[in-house]
């Protein structure tokens, strides 16, 4: 160790001598021998290349150079016991931060979970931030992230796999949605790939993943849709879907819980996709990130009971329900162990 260093211990030894005047005392406040502390104060004279203590009388008392010294000591021991303070606080969970990395559909998935990990963490302050899927990813594995939400297909695998891990929540299952007043609200049977080449469609831009996998889905069954308008922006989708004209590709999660909106099942049925939690390697559950680990463990909670839809949130009854409450294996996977944040679409 560079002997420049200078200890708290060095400098709680200074301390104990300079209020007590006398090396033996002050050994037997400290419960430590004499020679031990004089040799502790002896290292920090000679790192500081100056004399902090005057021997010479009958007490020991401080040089000039040890009064301008103490007086800085005092303040770095308070800031040490502050910060050793701070710490307990953030195991606690009554003060911290959280970065959390969210694309545009995850937002409206972890809408209830945000607001569920503020009311039982206030003291937390919850940084939420809109990016792609793949600067989530990146984000957490340079740590300027700490946590993302992420909508990916049930073969994705990350291009960080040394970096960060994925947790999934649960399965969704991508389908089409309409308004209220669109002739196809309501319809509890599915339509086929003909009948949707006919529907006018507002989707995201090619950006977003969501997007790519409503792409790759039509390419695999040959089906060419009738986009009629690309967005960047899922509450703009959601407000001209709730007009009637036109349909829109979701997951079935925020289609059911969209008042105005109505999911519609397709045929053959889009692949289904993982909602996943994604944070740094070793951090999951790690007693070393207290907020990770509490908005995982909520975050999990939601996930085992999100088929449970208010069903005041809709007009009508989501035609899906059935299918979630009958098969729920098929949309959710996972128990409270498997949480962690790796979000939705880009």
């Amino acid at each position: 160790m560079d002997r420049n260093i200078t200890c708290p211990r060095s400098l709680r030894y200074l301390l104990a001598v300079a209020e007590q005047h006398s090396f033996t005392r002050a050994a037997e406040v400290l419960y430590v021998s004499q020679p031990t502390l004089s040799q502790q104060i002896k290292q920090l004279e000679e790192s500081l290349e100056v004399q902090l203590l005057d021997r010479s009388g009958r007490t020991v008392r401080l040089t000039d150079a040890g009064e301008v010294y103490l007086h800085h000591a005092r303040r770095a021991l308070e800031e040490l016991d502050a910060g050793k303070r701070a710490i307990h606080e953030l195991q606690d969970l009554s003060r911290g931060t959280l970065r959390l990395g969210l694309t545009p559909v995850t937002e409206y998935l972890a809408i209830p979970i945000v607001d569920n990990f503020n009311r039982h963490y206030p003291g937390i302050t919850l940084s939420t931030l809109e990016m792609s899927q793949d600067e989530i990813e990146d984000g957490v594995a340079d740590n300027t992230l700490d946590l993302g939400i992420a909508f990916t297909n049930t073969l994705y695998t990350d291009s960080h796999t040394g970096e960060i891990e994925t947790h999934i929540l649960f399965i969704e299952s991508l389908n089409l949605a309409v308004g209220d007043s669109h002739h196809l609200a309501g319809q509890d049977a599915p339509i086929n790939k003909f009948d949707l080449e006919q529907e006018p469609l507002i989707v995201l831009n090619t950006h977003f993943a969501l997007r790519r996998h409503f792409d790759l889905y039509c390419l695999e069954h040959n089906i060419t849709p009738n986009i009629a308008i690309e967005a960047s922006s899922l509450s703009l989708i959601v407000e001209i879907v709730r007009l009637g004209r036109l349909a829109t590709v979701l997951p079935s999660t925020i289609a059911c819980a969209q008042a105005g909106m109505h999911p519609v099942m397709l045929i053959p049925e889009m692949p289904q996709h993982m909602i996943s939690l994604i944070c740094r390697k070793g951090a999951y559950n790690s007693p070393a990130y207290p907020a990770c680990t509490a908005f995982t463990e909520l975050a999990t909670e939601w996930s085992s009971s999100w088929c449970n839809l208010n069903p005041g949130h809709r007009l009508t009854p989501c035609p899906l329900t059935d299918l979630c409450l009958h098969d729920p294996g098929k949309h959710l996977k996972g128990n409270a162990t498997n949480a962690t944040v790796a979000v939705v679409d880009e």
